[in-house]
């Protein structure tokens, strides 16, 4: 059976950590401030702002250790109490602008976590001598690994999922992702859908991996 083909970006969605072990659910459960005014979809990368409250990341083309306080890792949903109804929910999104003082948000933080993303660069792009594809199946030294920029979608209220997917930029330049692999079943021909990445976040673009501490 053919595997589907992938038309449109879904955010970051964690798999394994770099060594080989299992994603196994682990996450952290950090802050969001009451009445924050933008929608935190699951699988949109955030950062911590100078309060330590959880805010989506803006960050999709800055120069390495410019990002502060830094990213810390993939929104996976929250918790708040509705102030309508006055009950505890548990939510696939973060909706924009609702007032609670308990709002939690359970975060892939872990720097050496591996996610799978689409890339939107364009399928004949991939394809073309000097793109992703070639150079992976190769493993030439001048090939992988590449960095790519976020591209930073608004999400999908109908789903409470992301939209962020990355495009693949260059091998030398300092960008919040790194490519570690491709995704073999949707290594797809030119011209047949996007492609999709496995990636980490960059030295110095992660809160623990180069930045200051909490």
């Amino acid at each position: 059976m053919a595997y589907p083909t992938v038309d449109a970006p879904y955010g970051l969605k964690p798999v394994n950590l770099i060594g080989g072990l299992p994603f196994a659910g682990a996450t952290r459960q950090l802050p969001i401030a009451s009445n924050y005014g933008t929608s935190i979809f699951n699988g949109d990368v955030v950062e911590l702002n100078a309060n330590g409250n959880v805010i989506i990341t803006t960050t999709a083309g800055q120069a390495a250790g410019a990002v502060v306080p830094g990213l810390v890792g993939v929104f996976l949903g929250c918790r708040y109490t509705d102030p309508t109804l006055g009950y505890e929910l548990y939510s696939q999104h973060y909706p924009a602008n609702t007032v609670a003082t308990d709002i939690v948000a359970y975060i892939s933080d872990d720097p050496h976590a591996l996610y799978k993303v689409v890339s939107v660069t364009s399928a004949v792009a991939n394809n073309a001598a000097g793109g992703l594809l070639p150079a992976f199946k190769t493993r030439a030294v001048a090939g992988p690994p590449k960095n790519a920029v976020l591209v930073l979608n608004t999400g999908l209220l109908s789903t409470g999922n992301s939209r962020m997917g990355c495009f693949a930029n260059s091998v030398t330049t300092a960008l919040p992702l790194t490519v570690v692999d491709v995704v073999p079943e949707t290594a797809n021909a030119a011209g047949t859908g996007f492609i999709e990445l496995i990636v980490k976040f960059n030295v110095g673009y992660h809160r623990y991996n180069g930045q200051v501490g909490v």
